[in-house]
C-alpha cells in the first residue's frame, strides 16, 4: 500500500471512531397506562380541558392556560416538588378523546429532560372501564455526550415514568370516587 493510501486510510478509521464515540443523545420514550372502572367518556371529562391537568394530576399544585383546547394553546403547570413548565397544545380531539402538547421551553431543574412531546389517550378499557395510555418522548437534559448522572437518560426516563404514574393514579383516584 502507498505511504498516501496509508494516510487516508488511518485518517478514515480515525475519523469514523471519533464520530462513533461522539454521537449525542438518543430519544426516549415512556408509556404508562392505566384501566381505570369508569366509562371513558367519564374520563375524558376529567382530563379533556388541556389547562385543568392540576385538577387531576397530583404531582401539581396548579396549571393555568389559555387558549383553551385550540391548537397552540399553552397551559403552565407548577410542580409540588418546585418549579414551573410551559406546554403548548398541538393536537387536540374530543371525537378520538386524545391530544398531543409538547414542551415550550425547558428547564431541567424541574424535569431533567431538554425536550419532549407526549400524547394521552382515554379508549374503552375492560369492564365497561377506560384505558388511559400516557406516552411521551424526550431527550435528556444534557445533550453532551458525558451526561452527570442526574441529567442522563437514565434520569429522565425515571422522572417521566414517574410523573406519567403518579398522574395516572390520581386520574383513576378521581374518576373511581376514591
Amino acid at each position: 500500500m502507498s505511504p498516501m493510501r496509508s494516510l487516508v486510510a488511518c485518517l478514515f478509521v480515525g475519523v469514523t471512531a471519533v464520530a462513533a464515540h461522539a454521537h449525542g443523545p438518543t430519544p426516549q420514550k415512556v408509556e404508562e397506562k392505566i384501566d381505570i372502572a369508569a366509562p371513558p367518556a367519564k374520563v375524558w371529562d376529567i382530563i379533556k380541558n388541556f389547562a385543568d391537568i392540576a385538577t387531576w394530576n397530583p404531582a401539581l399544585t396548579s396549571s393555568t392556560g389559555t387558549g383553551g383546547n385550540e391548537n397552540n394553546a399553552s397551559r403552565t403547570i407548577v410542580f409540588k416538588s418546585g418549579g414551573e413548565l410551559v406546554e403548548g397544545l398541538d393536537y387536540y380531539s374530543d371525537k378520538e378523546m386524545d391530544y398531543l402538547y409538547r414542551l415550550s421551553k425547558e428547564k431541567i431543574d424541574v424535569l431533567p429532560v431538554s425536550s419532549y412531546t407526549a400524547e394521552i389517550t382515554v379508549k374503552p378499557g375492560p369492564n365497561d372501564g377506560s384505558t388511559v395510555t400516557w406516552m411521551g418522548r424526550f431527550y435528556r437534559a444534557d445533550t453532551g455526550n458525558e451526561p452527570a448522572p442526574d441529567k442522563n437518560d437514565a434520569a429522565a426516563i425515571k422522572a417521566m415514568t414517574e410523573y406519567f404514574k403518579t398522574g395516572l393514579a390520581g386520574l383513576k383516584a378521581k374518576a373511581e370516587g376514591k
